[in-house]
């Protein structure tokens, strides 16, 4: 198959996936085309199988905001057309359902058929997309979508309650490379950050509000009074500056590291003791997943999607958003000796169930189905 992937091309869930999506199907011998404003953040190594588009916003000083939307549904037509394409699959609603929406009517004009496929991560449901300058264009651009996905079984749920959704969404888990997460292990890393044998505490994320980062130092704070340990921040954002007041505040800053974007975050994760997501937002938990492939136990809040990936007593424990003090408690018990290695082996088992193996053959019969329903094909 020929396949058209639109997503953002940052470090964010939705962008991961969508890049790590495509190239497993390359290597599946599909021809992947990217679409975008610039090369996908995940997208590193070379496959002859795999393309890249970038999409060209033109800067006039008409526009005060420059129209993405347009050059992206135009480069979108372009690409369907040249290299004759067989589906699109566009990933996070917001602009990109919409766009693919424009690009397949502008194509109909020229008897082009293309299905498209749209992903539904997360924020653009449950944050951005109930906006109600944005609510009207996400219903219609959904509806409009040849087939429909959803990261969790909770998205599904939300997008349901809150859009009147004709479609059919079948949910898809995010997924997980095994074998790129087990490899490392950097074991002269931890004796650097933690020379003394403490303890490793990791984050990774944008650092939004709906993190909650404020909790995850809270949270350490505890946590080293009991047990020696360390904390690694990974990303960047603008909750940043105040999270590093907040460590001054409290004294704590000889022990935590604010390590910024990491491409490699692997190499970090395998010499972690436990990955802490206490967000308040959280569709699926693709950062979790990834600490879980390192046999890193997870200590999450109970939002969104989070409970259907964190087995509570069994991978980690899920506790209620913003309860730092049982979070405190369920990161002490984890971090006994006694325990620690039968959560790690369980956070691995869990993550094996993700393996990028066993979701990647989901995607293709939803785009051979696609295909089916608007051609009456198969590709």
């Amino acid at each position: 198959m020929k396949i058209g992937i639109v997503c953002y091309p940052t470090f964010g869930g939705s962008g991961v996936v969508a890049t790590e999506l495509g190239k497993a199907l390359a290597q599946k011998g599909h021809k992947i085309h990217f679409i975008t404003y610039s090369q996908p953040a995940r997208l590193e190594f070379f496959n002859e199988n795999l393309f890249y588009h970038e999409v060209n916003i033109p800067a006039y000083p008409l526009f005060q905001y420059p129209p993405y939307e347009l050059a992206l549904a135009s480069k979108m037509v372009d690409i369907v057309q040249y290299e004759k394409l067989d589906v699109l699959h566009v990933h996070y609603a917001i602009p990109h359902a919409s766009a693919a929406y424009m690009a397949k009517q502008i194509l109909l004009t020229k008897g082009i058929q293309i299905p498209v496929i749209t992903t539904l991560h997360g924020t653009d449901i449950t944050l951005v997309g109930k906006d109600a300058s944005y609510e009207p264009v996400v219903t219609f651009s959904i509806n409009q979508s040849d087939a429909v996905t959803s990261v969790s079984e909770d998205l599904k749920t939300e997008t349901y309650k809150h859009f009147p959704i004709t479609k059919d969404i079948k949910v898809i888990p995010n997924f997980v490379n095994i074998e790129r997460f087990q490899k490392q292990r950097k074991d002269h890393f931890k004796a650097a950050i933690a020379p003394f044998g403490e303890k490793l505490l990791v984050h990774t994320s944008n650092f939004r509000g709906v993190k909650r980062i404020g909790d995850i130092i809270k949270i350490f704070s505890k946590v080293r009074e009991v047990i020696p340990s360390k904390l690694l921040l990974v990303g960047d954002g603008p909750e940043r500056p105040k999270m590093e007041n907040l460590c001054r505040k409290l004294g704590i800053c000889q022990d935590v590291r604010f390590l910024g974007k990491l491409e490699a975050v692997e190499e970090l994760l395998s010499v972690a003791d436990v990955f802490l997501m206490p967000s308040e937002k959280e569709s699926f938990g693709l950062a979790a997943l990834e600490a879980m492939a390192c046999e890193v136990p997870v200590i999450s809040s109970n939002a969104g999607g989070l409970p259907e990936l964190n087995i509570h007593g069994v991978t980690g424990f899920v506790s209620k958003v913003g309860d730092v003090k049982d979070m405190v408690k369920n990161t002490l018990f984890l971090l006994q000796d006694d325990q620690l290695p039968t959560f790690k082996a369980n956070a691995l088992a869990r993550a094996k169930e993700f393996e990028i193996g066993k979701i990647v053959p989901m995607y293709e019969d939803v785009y051979q189905q696609a295909i089916a329903d608007v051609l009456g094909k198969k590709v």
